[in-house]
């Protein structure tokens, strides 16, 4: 580890991390061996310790990290080894390359052993790379130590890929100085409590589309949205299971989606009851409801109402001047900032909002921001709002496809996909990346199929809150995994706070497969104003497949609002 000689001295110790896991998801899956190397603020290397790790279970993909029950027999558990991870893990701050899958295991570990992490903050190379965004064609950790110089070993390997995780911190804490770009650092444990927290409970998803609202003296049909409130001569549990066994959709809330509300007092005056009578929801009571549930009519399976149509051939789009560009725009009030960025869209270039060894040129609205002079030292080549009028074609390179707002495009695969979000970060508020998972009336099925701080996954874990820092956040989709209702996944952002989307500026989306080490999609977003919640992205199912859209429709309403809106049960 010789490498790590040259890093830039930071005020910081540093405990480099890798896991080889049986899976994906830290509350289900368990580790495989591990490997921790430490680092001083001067750059030169501490200790090192790597093992292998008995799960106690199946050890998963072979294929991926060639490790084999008869491989890992008689290897330590990981509540043998927690003392010596520990040692090495306090008073440092953890790096790995997607920090956020690592914490998150030895997290899970060490609360198995009934023990605390001593993390208290942790620094990612694959989201420090995004800031730095070097001219590489991905981002995953042996095509960065090809990118630094950096030797590397077998891959997926705990204790070659620490090796090489040294070298790439080296050379990204280095183009860090360079830049002048801000180490993306985040506290740990991350944000887990609020005073947003919806209530959640397990449900049954319906296997029926949902036939629309119940029409007066007609049966029910297998699919219908049904919500109950009051008191009720029969248990409300069981009163639940009889509808759900009967192939009905129980809701936990109210929307003008809604089949029937069943309730024994309909001037109460409930949430639920109010809703029901501003959207004019039918109103039934709990004896009429029992009697039309022996009676329920067949239903329509999720998938089976329309054929499949497959979508158009991509056109091929003409050649822009922007093209393979990435600028940056410095200074001048949002307003103007916005509009050039949109401009540099328009052009078919990206829009950049932080100093990167990517950016190709830039445009100074005012010489008033501190960039300016690290802009002069890199001799990059520096406009005026005019240049946008007529800039000459000058291809740089090719990149992730740039969407404007509104645009749409097919993801050519399934499998996993990650849409990564970014900011400036305002010293004056936190912001919130947010999931629903929702269904043909874009409502959610339960409260469960809302994803956030609080709740960072769906129970099947195919929608997840998977990054959590200060300026940049994920939600991780795997649309194989998704149930058939689910049509559209909603990636949404909240402001806590009185700071609106105005005063935060732009947004920045990258969407790629697996944890977007490589990036498909790119948008910037900042036509923001008084706006504290905003629409970013849609993944939907096209036909038979999938389409990213870039949204950007902000709400001046906070998430409480916004998840009301998507059917989520919040007290109000």
């Amino acid at each position: 580890m010789s490498s790590v000689s040259r890093m830039v001295a930071f005020p910081h110790e540093w405990a480099l991390v890798d896991v080889e896991t049986s899976g994906f998801r830290s509350v289900q899956h368990r580790v495989l061996s591990i490997a921790v190397a430490t680092v001083g603020k001067d750059g030169r290397p501490g200790e090192e310790f790597s093992t292998l790790l008995d799960p106690g279970c199946d050890p998963g993909p072979f294929h991926i990290h060639g490790l084999t029950v008869d491989r890992l027999k008689g290897a330590p558990k990981f509540g043998d080894v927690t003392g010596r991870v520990a040692e090495m893990l306090k008073g440092r701050v953890l790096v790995a390359h997607n920090a956020p899958f690592d914490y998150g295991f030895l997290a899970q570990e060490f609360g198995r052993a009934g023990k605390s992490l001593p993390v208290e903050s942790r620094l990612c190379t694959l989201a420090l790379n995004r800031r730095l965004a070097p001219a590489t064609s991905d981002l995953k950790l042996a095509t960065l130590a090809a990118h630094y110089g950096v030797r590397t070993g077998r891959a997926h390997d705990a204790r070659e890929d620490v090796r090489a995780l040294a070298g790439v911190l080296r050379g990204s804490l280095d183009e860090a100085a360079r830049l002048g770009v801000r180490l993306p650092l985040v506290t740990c444990p991350p944000k887990q409590d609020g005073v947003f927290r919806p209530p959640s409970g397990p449900k049954v998803r319906c296997a029926f589309r949902c036939p629309g609202r119940l029409e007066d003296g007609a049966p029910l049909v297998q699919g219908m949205k049904v919500a109950i409130t009051g008191e009720t001569g029969v248990a409300r549990e069981e009163l639940v299971a009889r509808a759900v066994a009967a192939g009905l959709n129980v809701m936990t809330s109210v929307s003008k989606f809604t089949s029937v509300l069943v309730t024994n007092d309909a001037g109460s005056g409930t949430a639920k009851a109010r809703k029901a009578q501003e959207n004019g929801v039918p109103v039934i009571d709990e004896r009429a409801f029992l009697r039309l549930l022996d009676g329920v009519r067949p239903g329509m399976p999720h998938g089976e109402s329309a054929p499949v149509t497959r979508a158009p051939a991509p056109k091929k789009e003409a050649v822009r001047p922007l093209d393979g560009r990435r600028v940056l725009v410095l200074g001048g009030s949002h307003p103007k900032a916005s509009k050039a960025r949109g401009r540099v869209v328009e052009l078919g270039g990206a829009a950049a909002i932080n100093l990167s060894a990517s950016v190709t040129d830039v445009i100074a609205l005012d010489t008033g921001d501190r960039r300016m002079e690290r802009v002069v030292e890199l001799e990059l080549p520096v406009h005026e709002a005019v240049w946008l009028e007529a800039p000459e074609r000058e291809p740089v390179r090719e990149g992730a496809r740039v969407l404007p707002r509104g645009g749409a495009v097919d993801l050519p695969e399934g499998g996993r996909w990650t849409v990564e979000v970014s900011w400036v970060r305002h010293p004056s508020c936190e912001v919130d990346v947010v999931a629903f998972a929702l269904d043909g009336d874009g409502q959610v099925a339960s409260d469960e199929d809302f994803v956030f701080y609080n709740a960072a996954e769906t129970p099947d874990g195919s929608v997840r809150l998977v990054a959590d820092g200060p300026a940049e956040q994920a939600i991780t989709v795997d649309l194989d995994g998704l149930p058939g209702a689910v049509r559209t996944v909603t990636v949404a952002a909240a402001i806590d706070g009185t700071v609106t989307f105005g005063d935060l500026g732009a947004v920045e989306l990258v969407v790629g497969p697996d944890d977007a080490e490589s990036a498909f999609v790119q948008a910037t977003l900042d036509a923001g104003t008084s706006e504290r919640t905003m629409l970013l992205a849609e993944i939907y199912r096209r036909g038979d497949g999938w389409r990213v859209r870039v949204v950007g429709q902000g709400h001046e309403f906070g998430l409480d609002g916004l998840a009301r809106g998507f059917g989520v049960d919040v007290d109000a």
